[in-house]
């Protein structure tokens, strides 16, 4: 699974001023807890009308060998976009990177902060056709085709042996709700993601982009902005792909 530095302290703080000065860009997130959602909405608010609406599909043994070895592969439908596809390393060394992968122009590294941790993630994009993944979840199509040769050879480079592409499990899809907007007093894009879980169960997320250069100071300014809409940012945090790949694989495991 993925390996996220619990905390910010003083043996952990210099990896994080590392990790960001190697990063294209910081996002910050904070996860709601359930109970709180009905309060995020109304006090931010939210209109779930205004949301895009996606499905997000990932790839992965029943065993989740990828997720165990820091890879994740995923697939998204998009409501009126085109599909995309991602392979994605986590977590990575900016300075540690290849060069030819560090400077491909498909490729990004993203530091992601929550309360809790840190983890620094690279991550390489494929844009496809309007039905691509539907048709390879259901067959009609191999899974590789979804991804690009570059997508393919890094997969190759960081996949556990013999664990190829075509042979991996579709586990999804996840059902998402996507909405961004300013808030007043706020004067960067703040993005609130609803995952949906087919058990009932569902992650609110929200977030915000910035520079590396200015990540302390917008962290700062985020977690004002909440807490004076009386939001509580100490509660437990949760991963959006963890809880999808656990979900999924062990729904299909039990069958």
């Amino acid at each position: 699974m993925t390996t996220m530095q619990p905390a910010y302290t003083d043996e952990t703080l210099p990896q994080l001023l590392s990790l960001i000065e190697g990063a294209d860009s910081v996002e910050l997130k904070v996860t709601v807890a359930e109970q709180q959602h009905a309060a995020a909405v109304d006090a931010l608010g939210l209109d779930p009308l205004e949301a895009q609406i996606r499905q997000v599909y990932f790839f992965d043994t029943l065993d989740l060998a990828l997720s165990q070895q820091g890879v994740v592969v995923r697939a998204r439908r998009v409501q009126k976009r085109r599909d995309d596809s991602v392979v994605k390393l986590r977590p990575v060394v900016p300075q540690e990177l290849p060069k030819a992968v560090r400077q491909s122009a498909a490729f990004t590294v993203e530091v992601d902060a929550l309360p809790g941790g840190f983890v620094c993630s690279g991550t390489m994009k494929a844009m496809l056709g309007a039905d691509d993944v539907r048709q390879a979840v259901r067959g009609k199509q191999s899974i590789e085709k979804l991804f690009s040769k570059e997508q393919r050879r890094l997969y190759a480079g960081h996949a556990p042996e013999g664990v190829a592409l075509d042979q991996l499990t579709a586990l999804g899809p996840v059902f998402v709700l996507k909405l961004k907007r300013m808030i007043e007093g706020f004067d960067r894009r703040l993005v609130a993601e609803m995952w949906l879980y087919p058990d009932g169960s569902r992650i609110l997320e929200l977030s915000t982009k910035c520079a590396p250069p200015e990540a302390f100071q917008v962290a700062a300014e985020t977690r004002g902005m909440l807490a004076a809409r009386g939001l509580e940012l100490g509660g437990e945090q949760q991963t959006k792909t963890r809880k999808a790949l656990e979900f999924f694989s062990g729904a299909l495991r039990e069958r």
